[in-house]
């Protein structure tokens, strides 16, 4: 089932997320849910509070993230595909690099985003099995970007504060509704 992506300026976006448990009502339907609701916003990554959800889920689809300058890359992410539940991320190294980021939470907006390019996280899949793993460059960042939807932060949270003013209307917008998307939203202030 698809559910409506939260748009920018709901409150549940803005929230820590709290830790589940293994009996949590339904969660394997959520989490397919989850996937559907994903892939038919073509998104790469999505975590329960975009789903109005604030539990500490995401999921991490990189088969539709393309980058025709690195077909390594490319295949690499083509099969990396991860349920992460109370996941902490316990390690983040390396020099910060930009790259332009989006989120389906906030559509038409892209802003470049400055993370670290290596990353240290423990968390349980969806069968509750614990894991506790390395990731870097592209894997990182879609991972990063799920993780602080959990905590509360969203991508525009990080951005240059002149440059966020500067989207204040755009984001507004959204708020209301007033942008097009091609899939399911709900928007906090829509008239």
């Amino acid at each position: 089932m698809i559910l409506p992506i939260v748009a920018y300026g709901d409150p549940v976006l803005k929230k820590k997320a709290v830790d589940i448990t293994k009996d949590y009502p339904g969660l394997s339907q959520f989490i397919a849910n989850m996937f559907d609701t994903m892939n038919n916003a073509k998104g790469v990554g999505l975590a329960a509070p975009q789903v109005g959800m604030s539990i500490r889920l995401f999921i991490v689809d990189a088969s539709l993230y393309i980058d025709e300058d690195d077909e390594k890359d490319e295949e690499d992410l083509k099969n990396f595909k991860r349920v992460f539940i109370n996941a902490q991320i316990f390690e983040q190294e390396g020099e910060e690099w930009k790259f332009n980021e989006g989120c389906l939470s906030i559509p038409t907006i892209r802003e470049d985003v400055e993370r670290q390019p290596e990353l240290k996280i423990r968390y349980l899949d969806e069968k509750f099995v614990s894991h506790e793993e390395t990731f870097t460059g592209i894997k990182a960042r879609i991972i990063q970007h799920e993780y602080d939807h959990i905590e509360g932060i969203l991508f525009t949270d990080r951005i240059n504060p002149l440059r966020k003013r500067l989207l204040k209307r755009k984001l507004s917008d959204i708020s209301k509704g007033l942008v097009d998307v091609t899939y399911k939203m709900k928007f906090p202030v829509k008239k």
